[in-house]
């Protein structure tokens, strides 16, 4: 069972990319820990639109350390191979309607007109000196009416949400590529 599956187990839309690292399982962690997911002028772009980060703003890096201050709910994680991030908004909204909620919060989150998100890295070695980095995004709304408004703004959207998930496994393997030199 997997940290989504634990977390948000029943879901409206998902999303999974996934991408093979010739490093070992535990340098493809690290190299997911130090990342700057954001790094990218198009992460930083699209991040921009969403609200997720200010135009204009002192460039930091956006590492999976950082992503709790950008409202992100540290759900869990099992060292060396999967983290967990919560989020609750509305996601559909031009602010996006977060909400900061704890851990516990978000597991028990049902106010009607919202949405509830994970987002999850994973690395497994699939053989000595080849792993396979995965990202999962799920999204369950609370009511009817609120998964018919984030599926309208999800088919918009999803292609954006898709290119900053393969941007950012692109970060990890330029990092995992640069600690093996």
């Amino acid at each position: 069972m997997t940290l989504a599956d634990e977390h948000l187990p029943v879901y409206d839309v998902v999303m999974r990319h996934e991408r093979r690292l010739a490093v070992p399982a535990p340098a493809a962690w690290a190299a997911l820990k130090r990342a700057d997911l954001g790094g990218s002028p198009v992460t930083r772009a699209l991040l921009a639109l969403r609200g997720l980060r200010r135009p204009g703003a002192a460039r930091r890096r956006l590492t999976l350390a950082a992503l709790a201050n950008a409202g992100f709910v540290p759900l869990g994680e099992r060292p060396g191979r999967e983290v967990v991030f919560g989020l609750v908004g509305r996601f559909w909204t031009p602010s996006g309607g977060r909400l900061r909620v704890t851990a516990a919060e978000f597991r028990e989150f049902a106010r009607p007109g919202y949405a509830r998100a994970v987002w999850t890295f994973a690395v497994a070695e699939e053989t000595p000196g080849m792993t396979r980095l995965v990202t999962e995004t799920r999204v369950a709304c609370v009511d009817a009416a609120s998964r018919r408004r984030f599926r309208l703004y999800w088919l918009l959207v999803r292609p954006f949400s898709s290119v900053i998930r393969r941007m950012m496994l692109e970060a990890v393997a330029r990092e995992a590529s640069r600690a093996r030199v």
